[in-house]
């Protein structure tokens, strides 16, 4: 009796349906794969689906390139590996990509028909080329995302947008779950220290290009300040740079701050060999700092931690160990570098101490 009645309902379903016809019954349609973003520069960038060909290109891109290289499947959406003012051929994303080599190259000083020519559904860039090279690719009609990357604040803005682009909400919030974790030990740590429980701190850029030497000091606002302050460290420059880029400074300044610490960076040679020469300048050996073995060498692998690349959290926490060694006695920096690439790279700890820490450069002992 129960399957009598069960025919005839759908009998009868089946007739009302076909009375009704398709006008009055609202047809099935796919969910959108269409994503909307909103990027540094505030702009609001709509795509009817989402982005599989990316660029990134531009100056400081490889800023952009590691941030990316955090996300699952990120290299494969590359249309063309740029090149950097720093390296012609990314090492580290060719450890982490075997395919990344292979892939055309760009130009970072490329012209937006350049950029074209590898029909990108989008191009990556920072924020500081929204009127250069920005609006020559958008010109052309192709959607560009800004990012700008180069405060903590800023990183957890623009990897959230990353995970929107790439529909790796999870993935964003877990990076930023290592970051913030890693930054709140040392803030934390640091945040109730007086005055004078704060070393003055020096952090210089040393360069030697066209055979010059010359000394830098980065402005307030930049990140490699921040670091100091957040590590514990009160920085003697940032009258001497309140806006702009880095800024050149001589020796009798450097003398003239006195400071109890001082950090070298080297972006394009060897930072221990540069720091070793300085130790063994007797100009230098008269400095205070220099006598009481406060003279370091920042950290890098590839790149120097002291960037707002992914690494600057890896610099902050190295920095927290040199500025406040008593609140940092437990943290091994090496060790926190095994953590950090394989945590957020998906290296295994085997992959990390073969082909990661020899590359090790800076004062880690």
């Amino acid at each position: 009796m129960y399957r009598v009645r069960l025919i005839c309902v759908l009998v009868l379903s089946s007739l009302l349906l076909g009375a009704c016809g398709p006008a009055d019954v609202e047809p099935v349609t796919p969910e959108s794969t269409g994503v909307t973003v909103t990027d540094a520069l505030g702009r609001t960038v709509t795509f009817d689906q989402r982005p599989e060909r990316i660029v990134v290109t531009g100056r400081a891109n490889f800023f952009i390139m590691d941030a990316l290289y955090m996300f699952d499947g990120a290299s494969e959406m590359l249309a063309a590996r740029p090149t950097s003012g720093q390296t012609q051929v990314d090492p580290f994303l060719a450890l982490l990509d075997p395919a990344y080599v292979a892939l055309p190259s760009i130009e970072h000083e490329a012209s937006a028909e350049q950029v074209a020519a590898f029909q990108p559904d989008v191009v990556i860039l920072k924020g500081f080329l929204a009127d250069s090279i920005g609006a020559a690719i958008e010109a052309l009609d192709i959607p560009v995302v800004y990012l700008d990357l180069e405060t903590p604040e800023q990183y957890t803005r623009d990897l959230n947008i990353l995970g929107q682009l790439l529909g790796q909400e999870a993935r964003a919030q877990a990076i930023l779950d290592a970051y913030q974790a890693r930054q709140a030990r040392v803030v934390q740590a640091t945040a109730g220290l007086a005055a004078d429980e704060r070393p003055r701190v020096l952090l210089l850029q040393y360069s030697s290009r066209g055979g010059e030497i010359a000394f830098n000091v980065p402005p307030a606002a930049w990140i490699q300040t921040l670091l100091v302050e957040q590590a514990g460290g009160a920085p003697v420059w940032t009258e001497a740079s309140e806006e702009g880029g880095w800024v050149v400074v001589n020796f009798e300044q450097i003398a003239a701050w006195n400071p109890d610490q001082v950090f070298v960076i080297d972006y394009f040679s060897n930072v221990d060999e540069t720091v070793a020469g300085l130790a063994a300048d007797p100009q230098w050996q008269a400095l205070p700092a220099v006598q009481q073995g406060q003279l370091y060498a920042f950290p890098k692998d590839f790149y120097s931690w002291d960037q707002p690349d992914t690494r600057w959290i890896l610099g902050l926490t190295w920095l927290a160990t040199r500025i406040q060694p008593q609140l940092f006695a437990d943290v091994d920096a090496t060790e926190e570098a095994v953590a950090f690439y394989t945590q957020l790279y998906g290296m295994d700890d085997a992959a990390v101490r073969e082909q990661i820490l020899p590359y090790l450069q800076g004062t880690l002992d």
